[in-house]
């Protein structure tokens, strides 16, 4: 039976109709294969050989040639960090420059990696490179929030096969994150507790939308979850800032992060997905009501006009179904 649900921390809406439940091999039959791909390509900006072609760097682990991770700045980002910040108006009209900054981070030389074969050890390093680069872009002046995130595959918008994540900085908050924060606030308001930490106790607690914990981070599909198979990796101690998250807490998140991955990519089929930090704002990054995550959306379905006309999505496969798979197809090592 259909029924709808709420997200405990931003109080909307999905509709999970498991009558219209599609089996994992049903979703690969449908889902594009993302190809194989050589270790190297002479055309590749991002593959060793061509870092000339890249934007400026400001990141290199590793010696000369044989580095293992590049930070680049986006030649072709839409934001500069020259621009100004002043809000102009235009008759009734706001408009400002195009203030911000964007980077790629290039996690390995391997045209042919991708954070689900990386070594643990590898994913270690990557986390390690992001924590780095939002450090020094949130000490930019008039940055407000740093997004990171990253598309895997076709139907997940990426341009180039070559392992890479992105960072945007904007001095603008968007109202569809800011939202979440408002509505967390007033939980802290109302509860003197953290909505974020509450939901991953009462997932721990409920178990059956659990894949996967170590000793500092849990992996589930949310209870309501907007479409199949989504996934989020919470620090189990309350955390507003990723970049706070402890050096000894790193290895635990690459062994989360790697199982999940992994375990997605045997169920689904070397899915397109998207990964997605939440982390709070500059500036907030020590208050008491946000908790920093990651968010996994596999690309198994697209939305419709329902979804887009009213906002609520509408989900196929229970999240119970889709963690209770995902927890059969982890790695066991």
């Amino acid at each position: 039976m259909s029924e709808f649900r709420q997200n405990m921390a931003t109080k909307e809406w999905v509709i999970v109709a498991g009558e219209r439940e599609g089996r994992p091999h049903d979703f690969k039959a449908e889902a594009e294969r993302n190809g194989e791909a050589p270790r190297h390509r002479e055309d590749c900006p991002f593959c060793t050989g061509n870092e000339d072609e890249t934007g400026e760097e400001l990141l290199r682990i590793g010696e000369g040639k044989d580095w293992r991770i590049r930070a680049v700045r986006n030649r072709f980002s839409a934001l500069h960090p020259d621009h100004s910040v002043t809000r102009r108006s235009q008759g009734l009209f706001l408009k400002s420059d195009s203030y911000g900054d964007a980077e790629v981070i290039i996690e390995s030389p391997r045209h042919n990696a991708t954070l689900a074969t990386l070594t643990t050890q590898e994913l270690e390093e990557v986390i390690g490179a992001y924590r780095l680069r939002i450090a020094v872009i949130s000490a930019m002046p008039n940055i407000a929030i740093v997004m990171l995130f990253r598309n895997y595959g076709a139907r997940a918008g990426t341009s180039l096969a070559h392992p890479h994540t992105q960072i945007i900085a904007s001095p603008i908050i968007p109202p569809h994150i800011r939202d979440p924060f408002q509505k967390a606030a007033l939980h802290y308001d109302s509860y003197g507790s953290c909505v974020y930490c509450d939901m991953v106790e009462e997932e721990r607690r409920q178990v059956d939308r659990m894949v996967y914990e170590n000793e500092h981070y849990a992996v589930f599909c949310p209870f309501a979850a907007r479409t199949p198979y989504e996934l989020r990796i919470y620090p189990k101690r309350h955390n507003a800032s990723f970049f706070w998250s402890g050096e000894h807490e790193i290895p635990a998140l690459a062994d989360a992060l790697s199982r999940t991955l992994r375990g997605m990519h045997a169920l689904l089929g070397n899915p397109s997905y998207n990964l997605l930090l939440r982390t709070a704002p500059v500036g907030d990054e020590d208050v008491r009501y946000l908790h920093w995550y990651f968010v996994i959306v596999p690309r198994m379905s697209t939305p419709a006009g329902f979804e887009m006309g009213s906002g609520i999505y509408i989900n196929s496969v229970p999240p119970e179904s889709s963690a209770a798979e995902l927890r059969q197809a982890l790695p066991r090592d």
